[in-house]
């Protein structure tokens, strides 16, 4: 894993700051000012970025934000993405795993909760989650692991 990441969805910062204790230097930046990074509009930066990039993305905007992380970093770099196993389902979707198979699909043996916009009380279920790592460049066969 590359040392410097960009947490593109930050919200209040739980995953930055984690990465940050862990010797990571990282840029958060959302959409919205939840108090933690800068506002940028994540969709819209057009300027390469040298680094891995880690979120836990708006579930609806997944496709959009792996697709755009893809453009803007650099052969061998990652995109990290905290999403819904239900993520790998559709005819769709199927075409875009073809045209960018991830190399690990890491699987949470345990559901988890995860809070709305940080907001944990907001949670009603937990969820069956995974993290998907793309490596820019690689084509190969996608391997499935499971953490936790």
């Amino acid at each position: 894993m590359n040392k410097n990441i960009w947490e593109c969805a930050c919200g209040e910062g739980h995953l930055s700051k984690v990465f940050v204790e862990n010797g990571f230097n990282v840029w958060s930046s959302d959409l919205i000012d939840r108090g933690y990074g800068v506002q940028i509009d994540f969709l819209k930066w057009d300027l390469p970025y040298s680094g891995d990039i880690v979120t836990n993305p708006p579930f609806k905007d997944a496709q959009k934000f792996i697709e755009h992380a893809l453009k803007i970093i650099g052969n061998g770099n990652k995109v990290c993405m905290f999403l819904k196993i239900q993520f790998l389902e559709g005819k769709q979707r199927k075409e875009f795993f073809k045209k960018y198979p991830p190399k690990t699909i890491w699987v949470s043996s345990s559901r988890i909760k995860c809070g709305t916009n940080g907001n944990f009380s907001k949670s009603s279920s937990m969820m069956a989650l995974a993290w998907y790592v793309w490596e820019k460049g690689y084509k190969g066969d996608t391997v499935v692991k499971w953490f936790n």
